[in-house]
């Protein structure tokens, strides 16, 4: 019998959430989510889904069906409960894109760009005062984070402060930030003229809660590397994933 990830506690708690999403409630609704959650894990092929989980053909179909309509994405938004936004921090991390997650025949975008380590997608994540994730974008590993910042930091209305590193120093960044009602803590670069005296260095230092977000997230291994063709599937993985570190709280 292979190893869950679902204890008796923590089951009722997604079952309802999943059933709000208006998935239907099939007999073997948790080993089918239990299957999906494997998969996350181990980032096995579909077809090596072990029979506990029943036949690998209707766990992948089931999980195509619900990433195409959003479903993980709404369970991973409904189980952000009462997130601390005292403090946010963003950041964005290299996914290194297997051979098998290239071909997409969608002839849609997904997600996947050539940089220095070669064919990598890029998660770009807020986390909250505790360190959980609120909220995450999907981009080519060639899109830098100034580019994918505002649509990321758009989702962060209710934050009172927004820390990341001097990636971000850009002016049309720390406006959006400041027209949100929030207080940017921002290095500026080595070259700036204006130089970092007005930087909140202890604030600064808890930067570190995004990045352990990422070390988290990244123990799953179809996290950790880019398995999956399509962006959306790949967007459902990462959402399974944030999901697990709220499910418990």
């Amino acid at each position: 019998m292979p190893r869950m990830m679902l204890s008796d506690e923590l089951w009722p708690k997604l079952e309802k959430i999943l059933l709000q999403q208006a998935i239907y409630h099939k007999r073997h609704l948790r080993m089918t989510v239990e299957g999906m959650l494997y998969r996350m894990r181990v980032g096995c092929p579909w077809r090596d889904l072990p029979r506990a989980f029943g036949c690998w053909s209707s766990v992948y179909k089931r999980f195509n069906a619900w990433s195409a309509a959003g479903k993980w994405l709404s369970v991973f938004n409904a189980l952000l409960e009462e997130p601390d936004f005292e403090w946010a921090f963003i950041d964005g991390t290299y996914v290194k894109a297997h051979q098998h997650s290239a071909g997409a025949a969608s002839g849609q975008p997904e997600a996947i760009g050539k940089s220095r380590a070669g064919h990598t997608s890029k998660i770009h994540l807020a986390v909250d005062a505790h360190g959980l994730p609120v909220a995450f974008e999907i981009t080519g590993g060639d899109i830098n984070d100034c580019t994918a910042a505002p649509e990321l930091i758009a989702q962060l209305a209710s934050a009172e402060v927004i820390v990341a590193d001097k990636g971000y120093d850009s002016e049309p960044i720390r406006e959006q930030i400041e027209t949100q009602g929030a207080r940017p803590v921002i290095p500026r670069k080595r070259n700036s003229i204006r130089g970092n005296a007005d930087l909140d260095r202890g604030l600064y230092r808890y930067r570190h809660l995004v990045e352990n977000a990422f070390a988290r997230l990244k123990h799953y291994r179809a996290v950790a590397f880019r398995y999956d063709k399509l962006k959306r599937n790949y967007e459902s993985m990462i959402a399974m994933a944030c999901g697990l570190l709220w499910l418990p709280m």
